[in-house]
């Protein structure tokens, strides 16, 4: 392996090789595949005939060819193939991280508390208090943006996100 942090360009076209023919599992193909509609051949593979280059070692050059343009015409059925494992992949995926959230629905009239963010001039440190309130939801929109007022009636200009406010319990 490189020695130190300075010679990672050597090693970059390597690093590639392997990136660009390990077999994604969103896909069930790898991206070498998808571009050039074949398995990658390994110059090893070239001089050493494995079974993956042995069919095509003993044709002639019109034969390789003719293999050659039947296997590009195919290309376009394997990527969409690729596209089908793709969408079923991430409806696995969406099915799988749903199962772990809830949604929470706030109505207008309950009272929550708002979170203080990092940035915002409420956080004074270490030991200052993580939430402030409680505020009273006005107004429920449809995307789960809540426009609140304080205890005293004074509203909050802007909307705020339903992630960063928790029920209060009196």
């Amino acid at each position: 392996m490189v020695q130190g942090s300075r010679q990672w360009h050597e090693k970059l076209p390597f690093v590639l090789l392997g990136y660009r023919t390990t077999v994604r599992t969103s896909v069930v193909a790898t991206p070498y595949l998808l571009v050039y509609g074949t398995e990658a051949v390994i110059p090893a593979e070239v001089e050493i005939p494995s079974i993956q280059i042995a069919p095509e070692a003993k044709i002639d050059d019109d034969e390789w060819v003719k293999a050659r343009l039947d296997q590009l015409s195919l290309i376009d059925e394997k990527r969409l193939a690729t596209v089908c494992h793709g969408q079923l992949y991430q409806k696995r995926m969406a099915r799988a991280y749903n199962k772990k959230v809830h949604p929470r629905k706030f109505d207008v009239g309950q009272q929550v508390l708002k979170r203080i963010l990092p940035h915002q001039a409420e956080a004074k440190g270490k030991f200052a208090p993580n939430w402030q309130g409680p505020f009273i939801i006005t107004r429920v929109l449809s995307n789960g943006a809540l426009y609140l007022t304080d205890i005293e009636g004074t509203c909050v200009d802007t909307a705020i996100n339903s992630d960063v406010v928790k029920r209060y319990y009196v």
